[in-house]
């Protein structure tokens, strides 16, 4: 079936048209016209460019700092890491954005899939929630747990709402760092013990204590920091020593053969071995806590054998251990089938953590567990003077209802699904992607020298798909312990047009850098 596509001329575009063979992956590309398809634009332009679906916003006119010296203030005013960090050789100048939409300084737009870090929820400046923010804060801006006023318990109640029992108290944060800190520090002073388990390649937060969690090197400083903290083999049945074609939750499954015997699963057999080894020689017989994302985010949307988190709490919980799930990237409908990643995995943890999605970018986080643990918490004093903030409350309410009217659950399904399926056949067809996987909207796709060896791609190589990516007018981001996992995770608002332009220029980046290596 071919698939052809016809855009008019609207206030972001101009006109042109593409068609995307939904069988072989390949886009056919017309000429277009105008700045925003210059040559110059891109390092290989094709002879002719997809065109961006149609948006009828329009953005204000950029009249503030110039780029330059803003690159100059980044260098001199801003710790060096915010250079370290900062995406692309030549980086993009964010102005504004709307919905699944970013323009840059110079009017160009954008087809944001990496909705900063898996942040933007429901959509840049979504109307719904922009207007909540700006009641609430012609109402009230500030004040603390020491008073008690209606935004918090409004949102609690409704959060708290969406989440199976017994998992009904709730604490606010600032961000997901925090959230994850207080949840060790919770299991800890529950349980009576101290040792916490992480997955290898996982990424839980940047603060001293949940460096110990993370269990990437890129995140790691020569100093003291999360003592206590254990790491398993992360169970990867792609790029792991076992896996299969049947092992993971996903509609895209490995291109491992799979020889396991009926209702069995040898890969997840494997990994669990693993996880008894580290009990038998690197923890006391008595553990705080597991920690694990559902999926994981940073490092490379990995997911397990579908037994491997049920398996994981039983032998925890034997430890007299709490299961924590880390949902910073997988809650608020991400993963199309549940509202929460962990739903699953048909199991229920004694702690969830979560922020980015929680107030489509807005500074928040939240610590959701039990009477019982909330309990043990409350022997002591701890205070958060900007946790539960009536603005962050009013905003995350609205969120709650938002993806409730648009269906961001279902569009994560249904969109996630189709661009999955159709990843998939770009991986039969480039040696260099390995794997795609995950579930709805949190995607990612492994690249590789060979499908043979399933050695990473280097980072030179993944830095030119992903400028030219870029330069052809999509955002996606990087992750992986190696860098070597292209990310996809964008507002839960994109539709099937937005995911066929994805498509056809990720298909070009592709067709470019074979054609200039091979």
């Amino acid at each position: 079936m071919h698939k052809v596509f016809s855009r008019f001329n609207g206030p972001c575009l101009d006109r042109v048209k593409y068609s995307y063979n939904a069988f072989t992956g390949l886009a056919k590309f017309h000429r277009p016209s105008g700045a925003l398809f210059k040559k110059s634009a891109v390092k290989h332009p094709p002879p002719d460019l997809p065109e961006m679906p149609p948006c009828s916003f329009n953005p204000e006119e950029y009249k503030d700092m110039s780029k330059e010296r803003m690159m100059e203030i980044r260098r001199q005013n801003c710790n060096p890491m915010t250079m370290k960090v900062t995406y692309y050789k030549k980086p993009v100048y964010i102005h504004q954005g709307h919905m699944q939409w970013l323009w840059d300084v110079d009017g160009r737009r954008y087809l944001d899939l990496f909705a900063g870090v898996a942040t933007v929820s429901v959509g840049h400046c979504h109307p719904k929630v922009t207007a909540a923010a700006e009641k609430q804060l012609r109402k009230l801006w500030h004040t603390t747990n020491i008073y008690v006023y209606s935004p918090l318990h409004e949102y609690t109640e409704k959060l708290a709402a969406t989440l199976p029992d017994p998992l009904k108290v709730i604490y606010l944060t600032n961000s997901g760092s925090e959230a994850n800190d207080l949840a060790m520090l919770m299991a800890r002073l529950h349980t009576g013990n101290f040792d916490v388990i992480t997955l290898r390649g996982s990424y839980h937060g940047g603060s001293p204590h949940t460096m110990g969690l993370t269990s990437n090197a890129a995140y790691k400083y020569p100093v003291a920091s999360g003592l206590g903290c254990h790491n398993t083999m992360c169970p990867d049945v792609f790029a792991g020593p076992w896996g299969g074609s049947n092992c993971r939750d996903s509609p895209i499954q490995t291109i491992r053969d799979c020889s396991c015997p009926q209702g069995s699963c040898t890969a997840n057999d494997k990994y669990i071995g693993q996880l008894n080894e580290v009990f038998a020689t690197s923890v006391p017989s008595r553990i705080a806590a597991f920690f694990a994302e559902p999926i994981m985010g940073v490092g490379g949307a990995v997911q397990y054998p579908k037994n491997f988190l049920k398996d994981t709490y039983k032998l925890v919980r034997e430890r007299g251990g709490v299961c924590i799930a880390d949902e910073v990237q997988t809650g608020f409908g991400r993963t199309g089938s549940h509202f929460w990643g962990f739903q699953g995995h048909d199991v229920i943890p004694d702690m969830v953590t979560m922020a980015k999605g929680i107030a489509n970018g807005f500074p928040m986080g939240a610590v959701v567990t039990t009477p019982e643990v909330a309990a043990s918490f409350a022997k002591g004093v701890h205070f958060n003077t900007f946790g539960g903030n009536p603005v962050a409350c009013a905003i995350a309410s609205s969120v709650l209802d938002t993806m409730e009217e648009d269906g961001t659950q279902q569009i994560s399904h249904n969109v996630g699904t189709y661009l999955l399926t159709e990843l998939a056949k770009m991986r039969d067809k480039y040696e260099i992607i390995g794997d795609v996987r995950g579930k709805g909207l949190q995607i990612g796709v492994e690249m590789v020298k060979d499908k043979a060896s399933r050695k990473p791609l280097p980072p030179a190589a993944m830095s030119e798909i992903f400028e030219d990516t870029k330069d052809m007018g999509v955002l996606i981001g990087k992750g992986g312990v190696y860098g070597q996992t292209f990310r996809i995770k964008p507002p839960m608002c994109i539709t099937k047009n937005d995911a066929d332009f994805f498509l056809a220029v990720f298909n070009q980046a592709l067709h470019n850098y074979m054609e200039d290596h091979h």
